[in-house]
């Protein structure tokens, strides 16, 4: 196998792996859109444990939090190793038009999903309008 040594991009990596604190969590890339009446939140996370996501709320701040195990194998020599072991976490502050008590999360293939739904009272709604059948009409 034939390699193209590059001296700066081996010079970011070691600067990268010396300024790594391990013990410091990584942010999680999220999506976040409205799809009706909920929000939508998406967080790629593959080879997570599922056992190790954690989702939950205190007041109006979400935080998501999730665990990636280095792997370990002995006798192995590693040619490039760029993803991210260790702790991940997320935080948010939810509006105060946010049902906190009815959101929801599923993991599956990696992917976290959360679902936040807006209270009935933040929802659009339509607005009756009203119109005057009678017109009193005023002589002169």
């Amino acid at each position: 196998m034939i390699m193209n040594l590059d001296p700066f991009r081996e010079l970011d990596r070691v600067a990268a792996s010396l300024l790594d604190r391990r013990e410091s969590p990584r942010v999680m890339p999220i999506d976040l859109y409205r799809d009706a009446d909920h929000y939508v939140l998406t967080a790629e996370l593959p080879g997570i444990d599922p056992g190790s996501v954690d989702v939950d709320v205190d007041g109006q701040l979400l935080t998501l939090r999730a665990e990636r195990t280095p792997r370990s194998q002995e006798g192995v020599q590693w040619l490039a190793r760029e993803r991210a072991a260790g702790s991940f976490l997320r935080q948010l502050t939810l509006g105060r038009d946010i049902d906190t008590e009815n959101i929801s999360a599923h993991y599956e293939n990696g992917v976290l999903s959360v679902m936040i739904p807006v209270l009935e009272k933040a929802k659009p709604r339509k607005i009756a309008v009203a119109t005057t059948s009678d017109r009193t009409e005023v002589a002169a």
